[in-house]
């Protein structure tokens, strides 16, 4: 099974959240209200994504962390890539990291790994923060509206 990490699927909804107010200033406290995960979690999160580009932090009394580009320049793999690295399948198809795979060379999946990679961060890459701020009707579609009952004895 393929899985994002738990840190990433908690960074994308703190930045969702962040992302439904986008000239606000947020805090960890109140981000992890909204969103119901451990405020040390929270904090960690949003300085990990303030520390890689995505929050920028604001400090005073009132202080907390923005958006650092607008929700819809902000993609899921930015994201995920800032919570846990490159986007791979395998160790080997991380170009940014030496392969440990000392069967590298004779490898034959390799290619199709790469394919599957890249499907895969394309697909990620093609989804911003703007369309995951969005309310869940507005995303998939308006709600469907029940009919009325016909009065009785109709």
């Amino acid at each position: 099974m393929l899985r994002l990490s738990r840190l990433a699927d908690y960074g994308v909804m703190v930045m969702a959240h962040v992302a439904a107010d986008p000239v606000g200033v947020h805090n960890a406290a109140d981000a992890a209200q909204a969103t119901g995960l451990p405020g040390p979690t929270v904090a960690k999160i949003m300085a990990k994504l303030a520390k890689n580009g995505l929050l920028a932090s604001q400090r005073g009394a009132r202080g907390g962390y923005r958006l650092a580009a607008a929700p819809e320049e902000t993609t899921v793999a930015a994201i995920i890539t800032a919570l846990d690295g490159p986007i791979a399948l395998t160790q080997c198809s991380d170009h940014q990291q030496p392969s440990a795979c000392d069967r590298e060379n004779l490898c034959v999946s390799r290619r199709g790994i790469n394919r599957i990679n890249t499907a895969i961060r394309s697909a990620l890459e093609g989804v911003t923060l703007a369309e995951l701020a969005r309310p869940t009707y507005d995303f998939f579609g308006p709600l469907p509206t029940r009919a009325a009952a016909p009065p009785p004895n109709a």
